[in-house]
């Protein structure tokens, strides 16, 4: 099947069940010569043969198919009866298409099955005098009632000048022409590869005959003529290949259901049984539960598979969709599909069905411009819309992304207010993505009139719900000028997961274990949490990770950074730390609904049954990624250690790279660390400025201050750290963030440039002390003063 393409399989699978379908019709017309029902739908069943067999170019189907069509269609408009030489003449019609349909999946050919007796026989049935006299009497047979009297009983009527045709002693219908036989002695086979001598397999037949019982491999291997690895081979290139219509069956998708809920909680079961076997430690137990364990994890992987479909499924109508709305909009978009081949769990597909539409043609209506527009801004008056489908560790991401105007941001900061939805103190502090997610508000709009399509702010909102519903999230981004993408992330499937179960305080938790990276130890001395303006950090290779404590985030008592695990998560293009108490161990668990409560907590993603019975929940990654963003930004706000100062007189500071030179930054002094793209600087007269949180903020680059006027490092963002005092920021550019180190007051000395206080020996290097005020005083010397305001506004 693999060689006959993905569409021709289905024709033939469909194909087949419509002739056995067609075969029980026409035995129930017989005994009911009078039912239209029956004669329609066999008539239907023919035609998407005829009809599909055309498309794909099998012209002898199609003219057999389209000969049967035709008596049928006599049929179906009362112009012939229905008799039984007129059943015969179908049921030979549907052996010929079956011998057709078979010799194109054996030999990829149509060729050599004969159909024009077939056809013959048809016409003559079409033309016979019964047909235009149906009404003649009994006394006076039609002319061709001589000669089916005279056929013998196990031949059908033939027509005139036409041999009788044999008939199959049970069902009294002609018997089809044979297909190329498809069992080979396997005396032959072993011959033929080399495996056995001509005069052992004679010698292995000759005593079958005089009444041996064995079979001839029974034979062969006990006399030594052949290899075990030999008769099994031949014995299964004997079999009979299995056809495309044997090859798969139609499973009702509530069965499917059924299936994986059991399964699920065969999960369950294991994980308990295993659990208690593992406390036992009786060695038998263990291995049989290891193999219960393997066959339950088998048996779930079988079933998600019946459940999966490629992402196509859904896809196949959008270009349709795509055609219509932008011709009605006077738009041209041409369509353009990734990774079609997608697989997702089919409820999954349902579920992101509508969600997925509604994307497209708002991006059709609200993203793409009038290719006259496009025209007057340099683009191709033609816009492209990309629908994209990938995996993701463990999750499915879908993206359906514009080369559009992009989304107004001011303006829908502007509408968030006007709605209620947000303060106008709050827009400056907001970052640009928290700002665009406000469409998805309910009733939320920022479209200029109401079409037919959308601007009433109903659907976003709903996307949003039906996809969260399903344990997935949806984002978006844009650029102005260039357009937006929206991106939904969506699980492979609903049931069942792996996980890492965890405990903070006395209470267990479960990680789904695509969202972990890797998974750290801090045991105080040769692994510690340090902190940044008050926020945990843990150096991990060189970078600085933010942490959350999950205690914290829990609103649990805090404990100690002694003894305890970060676990490395990514969630929402967001990577940090999640501080746990211990890290348990990873099993398959099976999710569960939330009540409202829980969910509305948003922490959660759902609950479980863990191995030893007790009910562990489901921590929601994302969510937490969204939550650590702003409890370290809170963090470093209410900087706790005011000065740095350690114990022992050190001081902690930042240590840079600036060209060749290596600075060092006082902690206290760093509001937060900062990566900008460059695309995103921009100059106001001689400043260099970037948009940040509502304000512009002017950049201050070490590299000119210092004179380390090196080759620029390449690369898509720029280092910064900002610093903040009375109200006002600066950005301090660097070329990268090497390390925090504690340094106290030896192996130093003063610096006479400006901005620097001195150098010293941070280990074992000999590095630059900055002061930061006297830094950015050079760099601008009104930074402190009242004409700065006016720099420091709103965006």
């Amino acid at each position: 099947m693999e060689d006959l393409g993905e569409i021709v399989g289905e024709f033939l699978m469909e194909s087949h069940e419509n002739l056995d379908q067609i075969d029980r019709d026409l035995v129930s017309l017989e005994q009911e010569p009078d039912s239209r029902d029956l004669i329609s739908r066999i008539f239907r069943a023919i035609h998407t043969i005829k009809g599909t067999s055309g498309f794909l170019a099998f012209s002898r189907l199609e003219k057999l198919a389209h000969a049967g069509e035709s008596l049928l269609s006599r049929l179906r408009d009362g112009v012939q009866p229905v008799t039984p030489e007129t059943i015969t003449v179908l049921l030979a019609t549907i052996d010929g298409v079956r011998n057709l349909l078979s010799s194109i999946e054996e030999n990829n050919t149509e060729e050599g099955i004969d159909i024009d007796s077939t056809i013959e026989r048809i016409h003559a049935q079409m033309n016979a005098p019964a047909a235009a006299a149906p009404a003649a009497p009994a006394a006076e047979p039609a002319a061709a009632a001589p000669a089916a009297a005279e056929a013998p009983a196990d031949e059908a009527p033939a027509a005139e000048g036409e041999a009788p045709v044999p008939l199959d002693e049970t069902a009294k219908r002609p018997v089809p022409e044979p297909v190329a036989e498809q069992r080979q002695p396997l005396g032959q086979i072993l011959v033929e590869a080399g495996a056995a001598q001509p005069n052992d397999v004679t010698s292995a037949l000759q005593q079958q005959i005089e009444g041996d019982e064995r079979k001839l491999g029974t034979i062969l291997l006990e006399e030594g003529k052949a290899q075990p690895a030999a008769v099994s081979e031949a014995l299964q290139t004997q079999a009979p290949k299995r056809s495309i219509a044997d090859s798969a069956i139609r499973v009702d998708v509530d069965l499917l259901d059924t299936l994986m809920n059991m399964v699920g909680e065969l999960v369950l079961a294991r994980n308990q049984l295993v659990r208690g076997v593992m406390e036992i430690g009786d060695a038998t137990l263990v291995r049989s539960a290891q193999r219960l364990g393997m066959i339950t994890s088998e048996l779930q992987e079988g079933i998600m598979k019946t459940r999966m479909q490629p992402i196509e499924h859904i896809w196949s109508k959008l270009p349709r969709v795509v055609r219509d709305l932008s011709n009605s909009l006077g738009k041209q978009v041409q369509l353009v599909m990734e990774g079609k081949e997608t697989e997702l769990d089919r409820s999954l597909l349902e579920a992101v069905k509508d969600p997925l539409t509604h994307l497209v043609r708002n991006a059709v209506d609200h993203g793409i411009e009038e290719p006259e527009r496009r025209t007057a801004t340099g683009k191709n008056p033609e816009g492209t819309l990309t629908l994209r489908a990938y995996h993701e560790g463990g999750h499915v991401a879908v993206e359906v992304a514009d080369d559009g105007a992009g989304l107004n941001v001011e303006r829908i900061a502007q509408k968030a207010v006007e709605n209620g939805l947000l303060r106008p103190e709050q827009i400056p502090s907001m970052d640009k993505r928290d700002i665009m997610a406000m469409v998805f508000q309910p009733g939320f709009s920022t479209a200029a009139k109401v079409t037919n399509v959308s601007g009433r702010g109903v659907g976003m909102d709903v996307v949003k719900t039906n996809i969260e519903n399903i344990g997935g999230a949806v984002s978006v981004d844009s650029t102005p000028g260039e357009g937006t993408v929206w991106r939904l992330t969506i699980p492979l499937t609903l049931a069942i997961i792996q996980a890492l179960t965890v405990d903070c305080g006395d209470q267990r938790y479960v990680v789904p274990q695509v969202a972990v990276l890797e998974l750290v130890f801090i045991d105080g001395n040769t692994t510690k949490v340090e902190y940044a303006s008050g926020a945990p950090v843990y150096r991990l290779r060189g970078k600085l990770l933010p942490l959350v404590r999950l205690d914290r985030a829990l609103g649990f008592e805090v404990g100690g950074d002694q003894g305890v695990y970060i676990m490395v998560l990514q969630a929402d293009g967001r990577r940090f730390g999640l501080v746990v108490d211990r890290v348990l161990n990873t099993e398959e668990v099976v999710v569960k609904a939330l009540s409202t409560r829980l969910k509305d907590i948003g922490l959660y993603a759902g609950a479980t049954i863990l191995g030893d019975g007790k009910v562990g929940l489901i921590l929601d990654v994302p969510a937490l990624a969204r939550r650590s963003h702003l409890a370290v930004d809170s963090e470093r706000e209410n900087v706790v250690e005011k000065r740095g100062k350690a114990a022992g007189g050190t001081e902690r500071l930042l240590v840079t790279a600036v060209g060749e030179r290596r600075v060092a930054i006082p902690l206290d002094t760093v509001t937060r660390l900062e990566e900008f793209p460059r695309d995103r600087l921009e100059h106001a007269g001689s400043r260099e400025v970037v948009q940040y949180r509502g304000q512009i903020l002017p950049l201050v680059r070490l590299s000119h201050l210092l004179g380390a006027y090196g080759e620029e490092l390449e690369g898509d963002t720029v280092s910064v750290v900002v610093y903040s005092e009375g109200g006002k920021s600066v950005a301090l550019v660097v070329d990268r963030i090497v390390d925090i180190a504690e340094n106290s007051t030896t192996a130093r000395r003063e610096a006479e440039e400006d901005g620097l206080v001195g150098t010293a020996v941070i280990q074992q290097r000999v590095t630059e002390l900055l002061d930061v005020r006297r830094a950015i005083l050079a760099a601008d010397p009104n930074f402190y003063s009242d004409s700065m305001d006016d720099m420091l506004v709103e965006a």
